[in-house]
């Protein structure tokens, strides 16, 4: 009786449990438990996603990432997975050590940015140490706040695949919501395993997509990544790594010393979404879809697009736009002071600000896909509008007047803002005079004692 038994799925063999028989859906339970266990609880196998972006960045394919599955599982006509299955399209990209050479190349460079930036910041520096981290250690490094990221989200989804369990079937075996629910974390921990490890191979820095992902304080260069990039700007390596240097140290000043900044763009995020809604249809459709032998190798083999989409309310419509100017206004802040740092001092400036303006703009492949897979776009639509914005105040009432505007959140620009800099530039209070200090920000005059 197939249609009793949700999305499919039959013990190995492929034989499917008879309902009415106790041992065989005790059985049968029991092993879908242990094949998509969570450890240690949430709504993500993030052990799983772990597994698999480190496969996608070295090697070995599905097979590495199930070898926590039971021998023998398999879902009706599908192969067991196997370390002789994986094919060109799991071909490691890579995951080079970072050699000394390169270690150094970026602890110059860091320090050479920090400098540079230091007259165009009223903010200090906030680099307490840094580092040179391969594409595995960024994985690994950032991963707690991939967790803080995704979980709200992957939350809501669970949810609702449990609710997919026919009521009956809940009122008679209470595990069978458990088995969904951990099902659920492991379709997601492969998912997101994936698009984790095609990011690994594309950030250039623990900053480069606007958020704070490494340990505060701890600038970090991804040289790997890096150098493939630069191969496509024909610009010389050592301008393309400064620049990057540039834009990790001024992330650092700005959520360094901006005591609130972390928390409030962390709760943007949240906020926006809290009203993502989640399209039990879509998931039902992708569900019958699913191959455990290719479950996290390749990201359009079970498309989630369309399952996570915005509710069309005010509170929403206001989220998204709280979400996107804070985003912006980070983002904007960051090209204004490393374009100033950066000015006659590197030769290709222009060039390398306008290639990562459309570069962060646009997003790359595995944002995009990150952006399919938990509803949520991390690129600053307003970029340009911003950089304005922050130009505007700079020229009306200098750096310290500026950057006394992260002193508190109700000082910030809003949309209305971007409309006219100018304007807005003219028409602030001249906080100029107010000092920074890492207890009290930018709002409050520095303690002369």
């Amino acid at each position: 009786m197939p249609a009793d038994i949700p999305f499919g799925f039959g013990p190995p063999g492929g034989d499917v449990p008879d309902p009415n028989d106790p041992r065989q859906m005790q059985q049968f339970l029991s092993q879908l438990q242990q094949l998509f266990a969570t450890p240690g609880g949430g709504p993500v196998n993030w052990d799983l996603a772990r597994q698999l972006a480190q496969a996608h960045l070295t090697g070995g394919g599905p097979a590495a990432g199930m070898a926590q599955f039971p021998v023998g599982f398999a879902m009706p006509g599908t192969p067991v997975p196997t370390a002789e299955a994986d094919t060109d399209a799991t071909k490691p990209v890579g995951d080079p050590a970072v050699t000394a050479v390169e270690r150094a190349a970026v602890i110059e460079a860091l320090r050479i940015a920090d400098l540079w930036l230091e007259p165009e910041s009223a903010l200090p520096s906030g680099v307490r140490s840094t580092s040179a981290w391969s594409r595995g250690e960024w994985l690994n490094q950032t991963l707690p706040v991939w967790k803080k990221l995704c979980d709200p989200v992957a939350a809501r989804m669970v949810s609702a695949m449990t609710e997919l369990v026919p009521e009956e079937m809940r009122a008679q075996m209470g595990p069978m919501t458990s088995m969904v629910a951990s099902l659920g974390g492991a379709l997601l921990g492969g998912q997101l395993g994936t698009a984790l490890g095609s990011l690994a191979a594309e950030v250039l820095s623990a900053g480069d997509i606007g958020l704070p992902l490494g340990p505060a304080g701890t600038a970090t260069l991804v040289p790997a990544n890096i150098a493939e990039y630069g191969k496509g700007l024909e610009i010389p390596d050592d301008q393309v790594r400064l620049y990057v240097a540039l834009r990790e140290a001024a992330h650092q000043r700005l959520f360094g010393h901006v005591p609130w900044l972390r928390g409030h763009v962390f709760a943007a995020v949240e906020a926006y979404a809290a009203g993502i809604h989640v399209d039990r249809e879509a998931i039902e459709e992708a569900m019958s879809r699913l191959d455990p032998t290719t479950l996290g190798s390749d990201p359009q083999e079970l498309v989630l697009e369309g399952i996570f989409t915005p509710e069309d309310t005010p509170q929403q419509r206001a989220a998204l736009a709280r979400l996107e100017t804070a985003l912006a206004l980070v983002e904007g802040w960051v090209c204004h002071v490393v374009d100033r740092a950066a000015g006659d001092r590197l030769p290709d400036v222009v060039r390398l600000s306008e290639a990562f303006r459309r570069r962060r703009a646009a997003g790359g492949p595995a944002e995009q896909t990150f952006a399919a897979l938990v509803g949520l776009e991390l690129r600053p639509r307003r970029l340009r509008e911003a950089t304005a914005l922050w130009n505007a105040l700079t020229e009306h009432r200098g750096i310290s007047g500026r950057d006394a505007l992260w002193g508190h959140p109700d000082l910030l620009p809003d949309e209305e803002a971007f409309a006219d800099p100018d304007m807005f530039a003219r028409t602030q209070l001249d906080l100029g005079d107010l000092g920074f200090n890492d207890e009290t920000g930018p709002d409050k005059p520095t303690d002369p004692s």
